[in-house]
């Protein structure tokens, strides 16, 4: 229909390469930098350090075993990650239009109230131990760890603004994360990124700790929607069960099942009947699959 080379199918193929872009920014930059951590560049074929590497063309939906990566990992199909890559831009450009007036008010208030910006950045961890930056409504006083330094949120937790108390019940604060789902740094539906400031540690005490990093972080998730804040390293070990139970059972269903279960959940129903209601697995369910990851792993839930 139309002529290879043509000004016509030039066009299609720049608007195709955009909407590729849009929808997997530095696709081809986190696939280097997978390998680079798993160390397949330093394997022998179909073997890196006692793991299966995937050979060229093969359909695997295992990941290389390799430094700084224990065990295998679940690789989503590139079916599911297309589809959810799409929803993710669609919802957040309908959500950020729906709820920006809101963000708007939440800011102004925030700078009527206290001393500081509106806005919060911070450095976390997103997939394959890429570091990025996170955008919040501020709901702590400004620079309130300059003496303490980087810590876990607590309980009445006294850098905590009134305002922000509201602003976290309410999950508002979060909505500025709809930017880092556009940028392709985060998804809807996914594990919470971690500080820097806290992954070695956690990932030295927990076993497992690095696989939950094959996939984008999540504004909401399975562990999000059924538990506190992290406060400590036992908490920390409980949403990692949590998460990985996630990444090696993700799929389109599990996702939608989560999104709606977060919408309920902000307009107050309880979560025991949001698990009854979309299905969501126990916490005994949940804490057998991490059992059944390996001996560290059990010794570890059993201490908890």
């Amino acid at each position: 229909m139309f002529k290879k080379g043509s000004a016509v199918c030039s066009r299609i193929k720049k608007g195709s390469g955009l909407v590729l872009r849009l929808l997997f920014p530095r696709r081809k930059a986190e696939r280097d930098l997978c390998e680079a951590v798993c160390g397949a560049s330093h394997a022998s074929p179909g073997e890196v350090a006692g793991g299966t590497v995937p050979r060229a063309g093969a359909r695997s939906s295992r990941l290389v075993v390799g430094p700084g990566v224990p065990g295998t990992s679940f690789v989503p199909p590139l079916w599911y990650e297309v589809c959810k890559r799409a929803a993710d831009v669609a919802c957040a450009l309908v959500l950020l239009a729906l709820t920006g007036p809101l963000v708007l008010v939440a800011m102004l208030l925030i700078r009527l109230t206290s001393c500081g910006p509106a806005l919060y950045t911070q450095t976390r961890v997103g997939r394959y131990g890429r570091p990025f930056t996170i955008c919040k409504l501020r709901t702590m006083y400004d620079e309130c760890e300059n003496l303490t330094g980087a810590c876990w949120s607590l309980p009445g937790d006294p850098r905590v603004t009134p305002l922000g108390h509201f602003l976290r019940r309410t999950h508002l604060d979060e909505l500025p994360q709809l930017w880092n789902v556009l940028r392709g740094e985060m998804s809807l539906v996914g594990p919470r990124p971690e500080r820097p400031e806290f992954v070695p540690q956690l990932e030295q005490a927990i076993p497992h700790y690095r696989e939950r990093l094959q996939v984008r972080p999540g504004v909401t998730g399975l562990a999000q929607i059924q538990l506190p804040p992290d406060t400590d390293l036992d908490s920390v070990r409980i949403k990692l069960a949590y998460d990985l139970y996630y990444v090696r059972n993700l799929g389109m269903w599990l996702d939608l099942r989560i999104a709606l279960g977060t919408a309920l959940k902000v307009i107050g129903l309880p979560f025991r009947l949001l698990r009854r209601l979309f299905q969501f697995p126990a916490r005994d369910a949940v804490e057998a699959a991490y059992r059944g990851l390996g001996p560290a792993a059990r010794l570890l839930a059993a201490r908890a």
